[in-house]
């Protein structure tokens, strides 16, 4: 570990960096099936930053993204892992977006929707994750079908299913992966949205720690090691967020 950074008391001030880990998007974390130990993109950075700060890591790890989100919010967590959403921007300085998700839809084969335009209709059901990027992007802007809202982003073809609802909507990689424990569903093609996942720390922690985490952010990407992390934990449907200037 190298000398602690000037920045650390504002970015770790319990001396060690607190990282907020949301287990809702399986692109970013998962944990590791014989271990138990969350692993990703997203737990890779936590440990460059930790690295770069001079200072020790924990994992703080949920199950969704509100969860995670209102870790870092209430200062329980010193950084996360987000989708950029307008809702979250209260009390969390973003950084600019490390990584671009498409959001996808699903339905059954005999579904009479062909077309992602096709969804936002009256008496069309959509589930999604409670509190995911999902969820707030799709409460803005659809305006004639009702949303149904599950547990977490891995529950959504599940409740889909046994509501006998219309449509689940989430991360492309994660409906893939449900798509082949229940025969009978396909993708419409395309995607509705772009996320675009930051890292994000309480923005009572100060101009200069944002900007710090910015450039981080930054650095990982020009250096290839944000494509190298998602190349090493197999990620398709992800790609690394173009260059950004400073804020």
């Amino acid at each position: 570990m190298t000398a602690p950074h000037p920045l650390s008391p504002a970015m770790a001030p319990t001396g060690r960096l607190r990282a907020s880990i949301n287990l809702g998007n399986p692109l970013l974390a998962n944990r590791h099936p014989a271990t138990g130990q969350p692993f990703g993109v997203s737990v890779d950075l936590a440990h460059q930053l930790a690295q770069r700060l001079g200072v020790g890591i924990e994992l703080v790890v949920f199950d969704t993204a509100g969860q995670s989100v209102a870790a870092v919010k209430t200062g329980a967590a010193d950084v996360g892992f987000f989708a950029i959403d307008p809702l979250r921007g209260e009390g969390i300085a973003f950084t600019a977006p490390y990584v671009l998700i498409e959001g996808s839809y699903l339905v059954r084969n005999e579904s009479p929707l062909q077309g992602n335009d096709e969804v936002d209709r009256p008496g069309t059901r959509v589930t999604v994750g409670k509190g995911s990027a999902y969820d707030l992007f799709l409460t803005r802007e659809l305006r004639h079908a009702q949303i149904v809202r599950a547990a977490s982003s891995q529950a959504v073809v599940d409740e889909f299913l046994r509501q006998g609802l219309e449509v689940a909507a989430g991360v492309r990689q994660q409906l893939e992966h449900d798509q082949q424990r229940h025969p009978g569903l396909r993708l419409l093609p395309g995607r509705f949205m772009v996320i675009q996942q930051a890292m994000g720390l309480p923005s009572d922690r100060g101009a200069d720690a944002a900007r710090y985490l910015h450039g981080f952010v930054e650095d990982m990407k020009a250096s290839g090691s944000v494509a190298a992390s998602l190349n090493q934990h197999g990620i398709q449907g992800a790609s690394v967020a173009p260059a950004a200037t400073a804020p």
